[in-house]
């Protein structure tokens, strides 16, 4: 079996092929080909955590997976990161196991590239100016990937914590050719944007302004249904909802589970899977004045899907760490 760590993906990834790889897993989900049950989720009571378990198989892609997170926020306390997390790899015709991933790095990764892939069907061609709001893990993927499918020139940040904000625009002005601002507040950050990302774990809506005709969300950071970072108004007066999973979304994400529970939303109004635009059985933007929002919940079969990826790259490079079973 191999090991691959954070370190060794991070030799082995490109931004372009993981965007690839994840539209695979999104085809083969909305086209009923994988079998992706919804999370199961055991709390740990005594510790204050939870433990997260999301299999999939996805039999045309070759994948078949599972990626455990532990969600211990106490751990904080005693200096140990508080999201820890792996995904198991198996050999698809034999059930073997065949490779065990780091999953913080591949997650940060995979959900960057689910933005990237929406984003390339969803925003305006002509999009520049990226908003970001929350700075943590998950911000430097969104942007690497937003910034593989459009021609970005300009970065609003905005994080509650301006220190961390500061540390994202240093990381991104020594990676890209960009000008990187930093805002001192949320709706500072998005006037003028084409491109929104919220990347946080707020239960509360992180921003207030309208949105402009046009602007395309990527809303990646609320997993659970009391978790709403995008105010009502803004999933109530978009054009197009699209998502991952319909049945995932309905049932995880706050930011449409709140406003349907408020009247505002209904489930009819989403749009499309994103799975069925990538493979053009429903239409992506069709008009420079659309308001278009993608809520991620995250996907096993994108789990395994990249990590399927990452497997196959690292063999041929002979990077990682074998082991016998």
């Amino acid at each position: 079996m191999l090991i691959l760590s954070a370190n060794d993906q991070q030799k082995l990834i490109e931004m372009p092929e993981v965007i690839d790889a994840v539209s695979i897993a999104l085809e083969e989900y909305s086209a009923m080909r994988t079998e992706t049950p919804v999370r199961t989720v055991l709390n740990v009571e005594k510790a204050g955590g939870h433990a997260i378990f999301m299999p999939s198989v996805a039999e045309n892609a070759g994948s078949l997976g599972m990626k455990y997170v532990g969600s211990f926020p106490n751990n904080k306390q005693i200096g140990k990161a508080a999201i820890n997390g792996v995904v198991l790899l198996a050999d698809v015709q034999t059930g073997e196991p065949q490779a065990l991933l780091e999953g913080s790095y591949l997650t940060v990764m995979r959900t960057g590239a689910l933005s990237g892939a929406a984003t390339k069907y969803l925003a305006r061609e002509n999009s520049k100016v990226l908003a970001v709001i929350g700075t943590g893990a998950q911000a430097i993927g969104q942007c690497e990937a937003i910034m593989a499918v459009r021609n970005i020139e300009k970065i609003n940040l905005y994080n509650r914590s301006e220190k961390k904000a500061y540390d994202l625009a240093k990381q991104l002005r020594a990676r890209f050719d960009v000008e990187v601002i930093v805002c001192q507040d949320a709706d500072r950050a998005i006037d003028g944007a084409d491109i929104l990302v919220t990347a946080t774990s707020s239960t509360t809506p992180v921003f207030s302004s309208r949105l402009a005709p046009g602007v395309h969300v990527n809303a990646i950071g609320s997993y659970q249904p009391t978790m709403q970072e995008l105010p009502t108004h803004v999933v109530s007066s978009a054009d197009k909802v699209v998502v991952e999973s319909a049945e995932a979304a309905l049932e995880e994400a706050g930011c449409l589970y709140i406003p349907i529970q408020e009247g505002e939303f209904t489930p009819s109004r989403i749009h499309s899977e994103l799975g069925f635009i990538v493979s053009d059985e429903a239409a992506g933007r069709e008009s420079d004045e659309e308001l278009t929002v993608f809520k991620s919940v995250g996907f096993a079969a994108a789990d395994i899907v990249v990590a399927k990826y990452f497997y196959e790259k690292a063999l041929r490079e002979n990077i990682g760490q074998r082991i016998m079973m």
